[in-house]
């Protein structure tokens, strides 16, 4: 293990001094003892401090909605899995026999969890200049297309801003149902407005997901109309 975390540190940029730190972010709920849950809350927090200050240093023109969205894009399960696997994170990966059985170490959200708690091991470990100044060096190229790209609003911003030009009120999310084991779960989710006969549907591997997907066909109705 000890070698396998010495090229993961390499990847990483950081070498920790206490090692316990990176494999306790390793470490995945589904394995007994201490694993990854708090440090992932911290890093969660962290990241989007770090991020924030990053756009609102690149980007001084733009109002604090484009920020917001800019930083969304960019702490998002899509973009931290993205990140894992630049580090071939899923390799170093603990978790438990259901978890490894089930293919876990390829799982985005199980990646990008892990990710955020190394970087709270990472800061717990230093301080927060230097967990600052790693979490941008690896977002330098994603920070820069976000300053150059314009960032499309996500399905459910779009829609709450057609509804409310439309005089409607803002869409209800109801989750239909959630199918599959803990650890691989999909859930399914409508999406409708009072007032309005449209209905949509969407379905993901969070709610957050599916939800993101029932605005966006829902707005496909209204706007085929």
């Amino acid at each position: 293990m000890i070698n396998k975390l010495e090229t993961l540190q390499r990847h990483l940029g950081y070498r920790f001094n206490n090692e316990k730190l990176l494999k306790q972010a390793l470490t995945h709920r589904s394995v007994k003892g201490e694993h990854n849950e708090r440090l992932e809350f911290l890093g969660d927090s962290i990241l989007n401090f770090i991020i924030g200050h990053a756009l609102y240093q690149k980007l001084p023109h733009a109002k604090e909605g484009d920020l917001s969205r800019y930083r969304a894009s960019l702490v998002c399960e899509e973009t931290l899995a993205e990140l894992a696997i630049d580090f071939d994170l899923g390799e170093y990966l603990i978790l438990g026999v259901g978890e490894l059985r089930a293919g876990g170490f390829r799982r985005k959200s199980i990646l990008a969890d892990a990710l955020e708690a190394i970087i709270a091991a990472v800061y717990l470990d230093s301080d927060l200049l230097t967990v600052q100044h790693l979490v941008e060096l690896w977002f330098t190229r994603r920070i820069e297309d976000v300053a150059t790209v314009k960032i499309k609003k996500d399905p459910k911003s779009r829609l709450q801003e057609y509804l409310q030009a439309q005089k409607f009120p803002l869409p209800v999310y109801k989750v239909a149902d959630i199918v599959g084991a803990d650890h691989d779960q999909t859930f399914y989710v409508e999406c409708s407005v009072e007032g309005m006969s449209e209905f949509a549907k969407g379905q993901g591997s969070s709610r957050k997901i599916a939800e993101q997907i029932a605005a966006e066909n829902f707005l496909k109705e209204v706007l085929k109309q």
